[in-house]
Formats: structure tokens, sequence, C-alpha cells
């Protein structure tokens, strides 16, 4: 299976990329191509600015891994309630090459997480609400509060409630 992972945040110690990697990594033999947000650098997008330049190279360089993957897994900072600027940014530009969908009617593993006890579930719900609308199959969703009381770099989910959550979830989208 090609997975596309994505870290929902230009943070260069993005706890969603840590997260969205992790997951990545439970389904076995995948082939998985990260995505760094952090690494990222496009103007911020305005008509004005596409009809400057057209499509960046990094939009259509994302495109192209879309095109290329069988699930995106995606894990969602949350920043006021929304989405994090950089991914925001990255979706705004994808959605502007002509003929496609964002997300190009792929399967979707939708994650979020963040410090806190809610786990980014604004963010969650509305990505909920968007994401099928330009192209994404939502095959399933997970939240992972508390982060840094549930996850440890080079561990993953430490708590075995949560893991065992998100282990039954990867069997379901594995068939």
């Amino acid at each position: 299976m090609n997975i596309l992972s994505i870290g929902g945040s230009n943070s260069k110690i993005s706890i969603n990329r840590l997260l969205a990697n992790f997951t990545a990594s439970l389904f076995e033999n995948a082939e998985i191509t990260i995505v760094d947000l952090s690494t990222i650098n496009l103007p911020i997008y305005s008509v004005d600015k596409e009809n400057e330049i057209g499509i960046p190279i990094e939009a259509l360089t994302f495109a192209h891994q879309i095109d290329q993957t069988e699930l995106i897994i995606i894990s969602l900072a949350e920043n006021n309630g929304s989405f994090n600027v950089g991914l925001k940014n990255l979706l705004d530009w994808t959605s502007r090459i002509k003929d496609r969908k964002t997300f190009n009617d792929k399967n979707m593993l939708l994650m979020a997480t963040s410090p806190g006890a809610r786990g980014a579930a604004s963010v969650m719900e509305h990505a909920k609400n968007v994401f099928p609308h330009v192209g994404a199959n939502l095959v399933a969703t997970y939240s992972l509060p508390n982060f840094y009381q549930n996850f440890e770099v080079g561990k993953g989910i430490t708590n075995t409630p949560e893991l065992d959550k998100l282990k039954i979830i990867v069997s379901d989208i594995k068939g």
C-alpha cells in the first residue's frame, strides 16, 4: 500500500507530523511518503499571485504525491479552531490546479491531536465537513487527546486504550 503521511502543521516540531508518521508505520510493508509542511515555502495564495507566477512547483508536487497514493493519513493541527495556515495555503494552491479536486477522491484517515483534552476537536469537525467536498474519501477518523501525556517520541502512543483504538482503525482500513 502507498501511503501519504501529512502532519497538518508547518511547525518544525509538529506533534501532528509525529502522530501521522507513527500511524503510517503501523501499516506493515507500506511505502510511505512524508509531507513535511515546515519545508514547503509557498507564497500566500491570491488570484493576483496566481496570475503573476502560475501554480508553484510545490503545489504541483503535492498534487502528484496525492495522485500516487492509495491512502492519505493527515493529522491536523488546530490554530484558533481551524486549519494551520501552512496546510491551508498548500490546499488553496493545490485546489487551483486545473481539472482536479484537491484530494482527487483518495481514501483518507483523518486525524488530529493537541496538547489539550479535546484533541483538536474543532478542526477535526471542520475538516469532516470540508474535506469530502474537495475530494477526500474519509474512511476513518481518530483524535488523540493530551498528546504529551499519551505519546512518546521513539515509542509512539503510550496510552494502551488509545493505541488499541488506533490499531483497530488501521486493521479495518487494511481490510
